[in-house]
This record gives structure tokens, sequence and C-alpha cells, in this order.
């Protein structure tokens, strides 16, 4: 056929073919048949010093509106599929053209909890098709079997996403996946949802909303009793009731000549409801990441003060040995280093020293080199940059002794331990230490005072870091959308604790009003998070 015969035909042809033709040369055939599925050619880009990864088509026109949205749900959920209905109904895709677009990889389509990959991707949608652009973050595998320390670098994925990428300076949309025949939310899943919404300041409720997969178009009353069982925090309606859209999952399998009705029933629903998020999209108003980033920071302060007060006690145990000993010596020898006899003598000399972290805690920490202290351990997450740490403040630490710069900091499978071993001495030092203290003594302070004010300090020290952690909480609960978060649950009774310890009750009664709220549904979460928070060194 000549090219002028070709161009004629193609000026015949239906135009909505015409553009699914466009289209599909810009793809590659995954499956033949009705619908025929084609994969669109991404651009695609990964630095592996980053746990994300982004896939985009198209090329972004800023003159356009552009919506950013967040995709969480439990492993198997259908969450995959959703966003390739989404992608289908961008670009105009109608049953009657038999094809069926696909944007998500491989690897992302894996149902497996083992398989599934632990990177964050990142979706970059725009078509010359739609009058709109879109960036969808697709979380991996939220309370998979690699832990609950897996689920916070996937918080800390997003903190670090709006860090480094212009698209993902707000949301539009957090979308909570489950299926619609869910009649109870497992711990697990309540995990799920509890460890999203813990991400969030209290300005998101509004953007939150719920997509019920596997769905047949009839009220899911058992699912939606169960997500008001759970307290799950949402967008509602002018009745008060959660907004809520279903889907089929199925419109873009490829069906065989007899089952077209139950392709056409599938198609119908799911675009219906589609088109229903994208009008809620149209008119819900985005929200900055600003106040997630504080929440995070909130959050991963409190873990470092508790973390902090936890390894509190040795430094006290090990100065009060150091104290005790001193005293010990200094009494036992006085007359021998006055009649200045020779003699040898063991002493117990505390060191640091740099060790690999065991794997069931955690994965890496952040250390002072300079300090030789562990500034943020466990629970430290993945960042790009040591400055965006929440343990730094004006690019310097707020947990170091001598509160160092970052670039004093390093992110390694390490931790500094304290040790002691046996150091042999002699007369002579024992004299210079006895000769100086005796010249202190003079001065007004002497060696064992200098002790016992170093000890009163490091109980002062205890006494901030506790009152610093009650504060991370009780900002979170003017700032967090979760203000009973698992993540904060998990450190009250140790909190309560030592509140009375240094004898503030008041502030520990407030911590016990916080776990008496929560519910019976987050102790069993709690319960959840206790079974699953060890990290498995296979899955890294």
């Amino acid at each position: 056929m000549t090219d002028s015969n070709e161009k004629q035909k193609m000026d015949s042809l239906e135009p909505g073919f015409k553009k699914m033709n466009a289209i599909i040369k810009q793809s590659t055939v995954i499956e033949e048949g009705i619908p025929t599925r084609y994969h669109l050619t991404t651009t695609d880009s990964h630095d592996q010093s980053e746990p994300y990864k982004k896939m985009t088509f198209g090329e972004r026109d800023k003159t356009k509106p552009h919506k950013t949205i967040l995709m969480v749900g439990e492993t198997g959920t259908g969450k995959t599929k959703l966003i390739n209905t989404m992608i289908n109904y961008m670009l105009g895709v109608q049953r009657e053209d038999k094809v069926w677009f696909e944007i998500t990889d491989d690897q992302s389509d894996r149902t497996s909890v083992h398989s599934q990959t632990s990177i964050t991707t990142v979706y970059g949608f725009y078509p010359q098709e739609s009058k709109t652009d879109l960036t969808i973050i697709d979380t991996p595998g939220y309370g998979d079997t690699r832990g609950a320390e897996k689920d916070k670098e996937i918080a800390m994925n997003v903190l670090g996403l709006s860090k480094c990428d212009d698209c993902i300076q707000k949301l539009d949309a957090v979308c909570l996946v489950m299926k619609a025949t869910q009649n109870r939310l497992s711990d697990r899943q309540m995990y799920i949802f509890d460890a999203v919404q813990s991400l969030f300041g209290s300005n998101i409720d509004e953007n939150i909303v719920l997509l019920f997969t596997h769905s047949h178009g009839a009220v899911p009353k058992s699912a939606l009793t169960a997500v008001k069982e759970a307290k799950i925090k949402c967008a509602v309606d002018d009745k008060n009731q959660p907004v809520y859209f279903q889907f089929d999952n199925c419109q873009g399998e490829t069906f065989l000549p007899e089952y077209q009705m139950v392709q056409m029933q599938s198609w119908n629903l799911s675009f219906k409801e589609i088109t229903g998020f994208f009008k809620f999209l149209d008119n819900i108003k985005s929200k900055t990441v600003k106040m997630t980033q504080n929440v995070l920071q909130q959050q991963m302060q409190l873990e470092a003060k508790i973390s902090n007060i936890k390894s509190h006690p040795q430094k006290i145990d090990l100065k009060k040995k150091e104290l005790k000993q001193t005293q010990k010596d200094l009494e036992q020898h006085k007359k021998v280093v006055e009649e200045n006899k020779n003699f040898e003598y063991e002493v117990d000399v505390a060191y640091k020293d740099w060790v690999d972290i065991d794997t069931s805690v955690a994965y890496k920490a952040m250390c002072c080199t300079y300090c030789e202290e562990n500034c943020h351990y466990p629970g430290c997450w993945w960042i790009r940059d040591l400055s965006w740490c929440g343990m730094m403040k004006d690019e310097h630490c707020t947990v170091c002794t001598y509160k160092c710069h970052y670039s004093k900091h390093v992110k390694e499978a390490k931790i500094y331990v304290i040790k002691t071993k046996k150091e042999k001495r002699t007369n002579e030092a024992l004299k210079k230490k006895y000769d100086d203290n005796i010249i202190k003594v003079r001065d007004g302070e002497s060696v064992v005072k200098k002790l016992e004010e170093e000890l009163q300090e490091l109980e002062k020290d205890k006494i901030k870091l506790v009152m610093d952690a009650f504060h991370c909480v009780d900002k979170l609960e003017m700032i967090a959308l979760n203000t009973e978060s698992l993540n904060t649950l998990l450190h009250v009774d140790f909190l309560i604790e030592k509140l009375k310890e240094i004898n503030e009750p008041e502030k520990a009664e407030k911590l016990e009003n916080i776990k008496k709220r929560s519910g019976e549904e987050k102790h069993r979460a709690l319960e959840y998070i206790n079974k699953h928070a060890t990290i498995n060194p296979s899955a890294r």
C-alpha cells in the first residue's frame, strides 16, 4: 500500500481508534486477546543510593493541573490494578477500544510478600491526551513479613521524596486500599492503616479516601463497619459517612468471547467509580507535606530519646564505679604513696568500641565520630542527607555531647559500645594523681568532688531526656492526625515508669489517658508489632 493510501485509511478511522493507535506505538504487547494488554514505554530512573525509583510516561506540562496521590495497602489487595485503571481512565480508553494499557512494572505486580520489591515506586504520568498530569506514589508491602522496621523505612521514603522531587511537595489524596469483602481489620491491617495515618498532620484527614477492591457494586457494609470500629480517619460526605470508591479489578484481564458480559459489568462499575474518584481529586484542596515532615521528625526524636534513656543507666553505673574505685584507691594507697614505695596495681578502664549492629534490632545507626556516641539508634530510617535526620537542628545534632555538626556524623551498620578492660598502673601514676588531687583540694575542687559533680550531671541529663521524650509525645498530640499512634503507644509504658521515677505524676497520668483512649484494636495491633518487630537480614 502506498503512503497516500495509508494516509487515507488512517484519516478514515475513528478519532478514538487513531488516538489509541498513537498510544499503542508507545507500548509493547503483553498479551493478545480481548482486550489486548500493552505495557507503556516509560523513562525509568533509579539512583542505587535511594530506596525509590521513578517511572515516567510523557513530558510534564507545567501549565496543566497536577495531582499527587499516595497508594497504600496490604500486599494482594490490588493496588497495581488500581493504578492501571487510573491511567486507562486518563488516556480515555473505552471498552470498545479492546485495549488495556499498563504502566506498572512486573515486580510491582507480584503478590508474594517475600518477592515484592522493597522500594517505593513513583509513577509520573503525563499523557498529552489528559487534561491533568498525575504522580502516583506506590508504597511497597506495607505490613509485609519483613517486620515493622521496614514500614518505618517506607514512611521515611515519603519524607525523602518530598525533599528531592518538586512533584511531591503536596498530596491531593492518600488512598487506603482494602478488599470490599473485608468484614474485620486484622491486627496486621490495623497496623498498616495506623502506620499510614501516623505519617500525617491533623490537616490531611479530608484527603484520605477508601478504595475497595474485589467489589461487585453492592454497598460494602461489613468493610465500612470494620473501618469504623478501627477508628480509621478519612474524608466524610455530607451525611458524615466515609468517602469510598469501589472497583472490580478484572476489567483489564483478557476474556474469552463468551465471558464478555462479565467484563462489561466489571468495566462499567470500575469506570463509574474512577470517574467519581477523579471528581473528588478535582474538588479537594491539596495539602503540603510540611506538617508530615514535622510529624516524622517528632516521631524520630521520640525514638532517639527513648533509646538514649535506656542506655543512660550504663553511663551512670560506670561513673559510680569510677567514683567508688577512685575513693578506694586514694584511701588504700595514700600511705604507700606518701612513703614513695614501688608497687603496681590493676584498674578497670572504660573504653568505646565500634561494633557491628545486631540486625535483629536495626539496619543502621547514626553515630557521632567526634563524641563517639550513638545519636540515633535504633529507629534510624533511610535518609539521603544526614542533615535531614530528625536529630538535626540547624545542621547540628541535638543528641551528642558536643552537639556536633552533621558532617561529624556517619550512618553505618555499626554502633559504639562501652566496654571495660584491665589496665596496669604504677605508684608513680597514682602518686601524680594523688598529688594533683591534694593541689585541687586546696583549690576547693578534688577529683572525688569532680566525679560527684559529673554523676549529678548525668542524673540531670536523665531527667532532661525523659522530659524531652514526654514533650515529643505532647507535640505529636497537637500536630498529628493519629494522636494515639502505635509508634507512640509502643513507648508509653516505659515513659510512664520513667516519669514516675523523676516525680512527674501529672505527666505520667496524661500518658495513661492516651493509652486508655487507644482502644482494644490498637492493643491487638501492638501485639502484632512486637511479634514482627525483628528484621530479617535476608530481606535487605
